[in-house]
């Protein structure tokens, strides 16, 4: 099966930074609204806010884009031949997730949620949002690469129940 690492989160969302931001991307600070009850938003403040399926958010508040993949704190791998994030939300299995998630991309039936567009300048990083990005090495298996090219993306995501027993959710990207 071709899929990266899971991570998961510790409760807020997972965001997808590009390897050229990550030194930027400071994650969940004390001064912060959300920690430290500051007066200025963070980046996890940021991720925090996106009240969609997913959607782009500036790295630092003004510098290159990550991509928030919100509503749910679930764990998530990426599927690099359907450029698509998996998200578990509910399964028996990681072979029934992934089954699951492909039959929902090959359905031209699918409604898609459309969650704007994201700009990359290529590969990227997936991770907790709280994480900083200079903490990465600390992180473990807690982060998995993204291999893509430079692009704007239009995102696209989903959560569905497939059957009885199976719920996903699936972010896709489709070059713009």
């Amino acid at each position: 099966m071709d899929v990266s690492d899971w991570v998961s989160s510790m409760g807020g969302p997972l965001v997808v930074v590009p390897v050229s931001a990550l030194r930027e991307w400071q994650g969940c600070t004390p001064q912060g609204r959300i920690l430290g009850g500051g007066e200025v938003a963070d980046d996890y403040d940021r991720a925090c806010a996106v009240e969609e399926l997913a959607g782009p958010v500036p790295v630092g508040g003004k510098g290159p884009q990550a991509l928030v993949l919100g509503e749910e704190p679930a764990t998530t791998c990426f599927l690099p031949e359907h450029r698509a994030f998996v998200r578990w939300l509910a399964a028996d299995s990681e072979d029934e997730l992934i089954a699951a998630a492909r039959a929902v991309l090959d359905d031209s039936a699918t409604s898609w949620v459309d969650c704007g567009t994201w700009v990359t300048d290529g590969p990227a990083m997936l991770l907790d949002s709280a994480n900083a990005g200079s903490d990465l090495d600390s992180l473990g298996p807690e982060k998995a690469a993204v291999d893509l090219p430079a692009g704007n993306w239009a995102v696209r995501a989903i959560h569905t129940q497939v059957d009885d027993e199976t719920w996903v959710g699936v972010v896709r990207l489709a070059s713009e």
